[in-house]
């Protein structure tokens, strides 16, 4: 099996389940982003300024959590994901929160063409470029879907991160860091899927839950993005943002803010 057709597969399993024991039913999930949503989105919020009325498409958006945090910021919001349990928990987690939101059950890259030029935001974030082994058709949707003078707010994780460092230790004292990877490896990594760690025991083939991954240097996702001819505002590399003590002058995410 091609790896893009495993991935699509492994995300076909236990996932709603999965969402379930990670966030709770869609009513206590959304009772949670109702109480503060700008919280949910973080920093992104800054590169977007005010959302309100604002057409936004999360492309690869997942359970829907970002998306329903934008809603009920005032954005109207779309959502395309290739995971039809991603939706059904998004869909019903929207309905509790009482906000409308589109959801598109498809291949990001196999998107309608009635969606061109539709947005006035695509919001990219964390663990998502490196599902592709070609990122360049994949910031040609993103092109295409924004009107003129939209913008791509794009977060992941730092290739520093992902492809040269490795972390362990759960505390301050005893946190590690070890340069172990290369940088320039080119070649797929195969990964369990991200949300099997929430899933019951049991409840996912294991066949089902592995993943392959592309990871991208930072020059490799910039120079994907400007290849499309969207201009590239912002390059923002932040370390982590949850520990002021750990992984301390290591990047960990990155933002990239561009403009059709």
């Amino acid at each position: 099996m091609e790896s893009s057709e495993q991935n699509k597969s492994a995300w076909s399993g236990s996932t709603y389940q999965s969402w379930l024991n990670r966030f709770g039913t869609p009513a206590e999930a959304a009772s949670k982003i109702q109480s503060d949503p700008r919280k949910r989105i973080s920093s992104a919020l800054t590169h977007m300024g005010d959302v309100q009325g604002k057409r936004i498409i999360n492309l690869m958006g997942s359970n829907g959590n970002k998306a329903v945090a934008l809603a009920l910021l005032g954005a109207e919001l779309t959502v395309a994901d290739f995971s039809p349990e991603n939706e059904q928990y998004a869909l019903e987690l929207a309905a509790a929160a009482g906000v409308p939101l589109r959801y598109i059950v498809s291949d990001v890259l196999e998107l309608p063409q009635e969606l061109n030029g539709g947005y006035d935001v695509v919001f990219m974030e964390f663990g998502i470029l490196h599902y592709f082994t070609d990122l360049r058709p994949l910031f040609d949707i993103v092109a295409r879907v924004l009107h003129q003078g939209g913008r791509l707010v794009l977060q992941d994780f730092h290739p520093i991160s992902t492809k040269l460092i490795s972390s362990r230790g759960t505390t301050a004292k005893i946190r590690k860091h070890k340069v172990d990877g290369d940088y320039f490896d080119q070649s797929l990594v195969e990964k369990e899927v991200s949300y099997s760690k929430y899933a019951e025991s049991g409840t996912a083939e294991p066949e089902r839950e592995k993943v392959y991954l592309r990871n991208w240097t930072l020059g490799e996702i910039v120079t994907a993005v400007a290849s499309t001819g969207l201009i590239i505002k912002v390059l923002e590399e932040l370390p982590n943002q949850s520990s002021d003590v750990f992984d301390k002058g290591i990047p960990k995410t990155f933002t990239i803010v561009a403009e059709k």
